[in-house]
């Protein structure tokens, strides 16, 4: 299922039960999936304009009167667009504000460099007390949905409009703040975030060809990250390889790598964005043109196990 359908589907139940929770749109309602919420819900529902600014301001306002507001735009326009008014209006005037972009990073695709989010991770990062959430599939998001609008948190949602390959069983059970371990190995450790997720586990099928035995860590949350679970997988590895679809300076690479300074020093390699911008194409040449792809895992994850 589309991730904006599963994002519609779940405000919808949880709007039902809870009359406080309040939908802010930022002309996107369509795109984003969301247009059936304001014809359910024409009272809770507020089309804000181009002017996401504004978007947020009302979402603290909305907050300071006991509403519990989710704004929902692309990823760009939710984070760095608006980055003082989350930070100050939001933030630090301690409201609470659900915070959902859309097609992060490549998956804007032909929306192209200006719809292109690769640092919206590192931005909300820099924010006290902001949990960060990235999207492996619809399976999981369904579950996560719940738990992360419940939470007593600022909470920024991660997530592709469209379909992607689906990680997940039905029986899968998501926890806040834990990662999954997705494959058990002893040769090294691939940490995972997002959509990058099915892309490192096609990757495990070539390592394995080669005789290199992966384990696979899905990081669902990379604020709070489950560095419990990293630490014990790369102790027993010694070497690590993190990849997302994010800028790799402030993003899960950047957190790895200090968890692992301060806790077990270990070779540490990066699959992501390397301080670039975004261009105009589909999802697989994006892979490709900034080396996402699973034969760049592969490389990667030959070359740090070369250096530990």
């Amino acid at each position: 299922m589309e991730f904006r359908k599963v994002l519609c589907n779940e405000l919808s139940a949880l709007m039902k039960e809870n009359d406080k929770i309040v939908i802010l749109d930022a002309d996107l309602a369509k795109p984003d999936g969301i247009y059936p919420l304001f014809l359910e819900f024409p009272n809770r529902c507020f089309q804000a304009g181009i002017a996401e600014a504004n978007m947020a301001g009302l979402c603290a306002g909305l907050s300071a009167y006991g509403y519990l507001p989710v704004m929902v735009t692309f990823a760009p326009f939710a984070t760095r667009r608006v980055f003082d008014q989350i930070a100050v209006s939001i933030a630090y005037a301690k409201q609470r504000v659900i915070i959902v972009g859309t097609d992060p990073g490549i998956t804007a695709e032909l929306n192209g460099g200006t719809h292109m989010s690769f640092e919206d991770v590192t931005i909300m990062r820099s924010i006290p007390d902001m949990v960060i959430y990235d999207a492996v599939d619809d399976v999981q998001l369904g579950q996560a949905i719940k738990q992360l609008i419940n939470l007593d948190k600022n909470v920024y949602i991660r997530m592709p409009r469209k379909t992607r390959p689906t990680v997940f069983a039905e029986n899968y059970k998501y926890e806040y703040g834990k990662a999954d371990v997705l494959k058990v190995g002893t040769d090294v450790t691939i940490a995972a975030t997002g959509t990058m997720v099915y892309e490192v586990l096609e990757a495990v099928k070539l390592l394995e060809e080669e005789g290199i035995n992966a384990e696979v860590i899905s990081v669902n949350t990379i604020k709070p990250i489950d560095k419990e679970t990293i630490l014990e997988s790369v102790k027993k590895t010694n070497c690590v390889v993190t990849c997302e679809n994010n800028n790799i300076n402030g993003g899960l690479y950047s957190v790895v790598s200090e968890i692992l300074c301060s806790n077990y020093p270990a070779v540490c390699g990066a699959i992501g964005v390397y301080d670039k911008f975004g261009q105009v194409g589909t999802y697989g040449d994006l892979l490709k043109a900034y080396h996402l792809t699973p034969k760049d895992i592969v490389e990667k994850v030959k070359e740090v196990i070369k250096k530990k």
